[in-house]
């Protein structure tokens, strides 16, 4: 299986600086890597995107790791690479199933807080999916990012039912994601987290939260989701969620669960494994050669 990593901005023959660590234990894996401009594939320039890709003469295997993509620009890689006779671990398809929250939602709402969503961002449409919340405390996102950082302004919205504080927030958060904004809005019921610390920047409060990766439908490994506090031994119960991972329509994938107050688990939501990020604290030499052994 090759993987494919995006290139530096300044010199097309080396990689992005940020997967440098990844790439070298990829190779003391056994993988072996491909280089693409990220730069010329958002721009839709995909032959040049492609450009030092070395095609196959068989069909061979591979993925993607690197910055996030729209549906489109990963669809643009796909079908790229498919005419190389590289094919990513994930269709399109199954992209978007886990890079969108609505659209894996059904599968993983016996255990996700409520969400609701819509496209239409008028008061009246806003004002119809906040219904179902009451006076219930809601988090704001879009369909794959949040705000979190701008947590009191852009994010926690205290009661569902005080709308001007919910425009309020809605306003502040489509203005900071601009033209990032992902599709629409959600619109989730806040649940009391086991708390972690609060971040050493922006202030929000971190809560005890994991991220694991999945690869056929099998454990890789299991990351703090969070560089700071002490989780300390704090482990999430991995059996409740194998079922659910189950039935997640995608190859490589990733979950993250966190602890409830009350000491249950939650799933917070599901990412697509080749756009999600490692912990700056990772082992990435343990997550390679686990890798290796689930895909290959």
């Amino acid at each position: 299986m090759r993987i494919i990593y995006c290139d530096s901005v300044f010199d097309n023959k080396i990689i992005d600086s940020d997967y440098e660590e990844e790439k070298n234990s990829a190779l003391k894996a056994g993988f072996t890597f491909s280089l693409i401009s990220f730069e010329e594939l958002t721009n839709g320039n995909i032959p040049l995107a492609l450009k030092y890709v070395k095609a196959s003469e068989t069909k061979i295997d591979a993925l993607y790791r690197g910055w996030m993509l729209t549906p489109k620009q990963y669809e643009s890689l796909y079908d790229g690479l498919l005419k190389k006779n590289i094919q990513l671990i994930n269709t399109p398809t199954q992209y978007i199933h886990c890079h969108y929250l609505p659209n894996s939602y059904d599968v993983i709402k016996s255990k996700t807080p409520k969400s609701n969503w819509t496209t239409d961002l008028s008061n009246d449409s806003i004002s119809k999916v906040l219904d179902d919340f009451g006076d219930s405390s809601i988090i704001l996102k879009d369909f794959v990012k949040s705000e979190k950082h701008n947590w009191d302004d852009a994010c926690f919205i205290p009661n569902a039912s005080e709308f001007e504080k919910v425009k309020s927030v809605v306003d502040k958060f489509i203005e900071l994601r601009g033209s990032s904004l992902n599709e629409g809005l959600v619109f989730r019921q806040f649940e009391e987290l086991e708390f972690l610390t609060e971040h050493s920047k922006s202030g929000m409060p971190l809560t005890k939260e994991f991220r694991v990766f999945f690869a056929n439908k099998q454990v890789i490994k299991v990351f703090d989701y969070w560089d700071e506090g002490d989780y300390g031994n704090t482990q999430p119960v991995i059996d409740d969620f194998m079922r659910i991972a189950e039935n997640i329509e995608s190859n490589f994938f990733t979950m993250d669960i966190a602890q409830k107050k009350d000491g249950s688990w939650i799933i917070m939501e599901l990412g697509d494994g080749q756009v999600s990020g490692l912990p700056d604290n990772a082992n990435t030499d343990e997550y390679y050669k686990n890798l290796k052994e689930k895909v290959l």
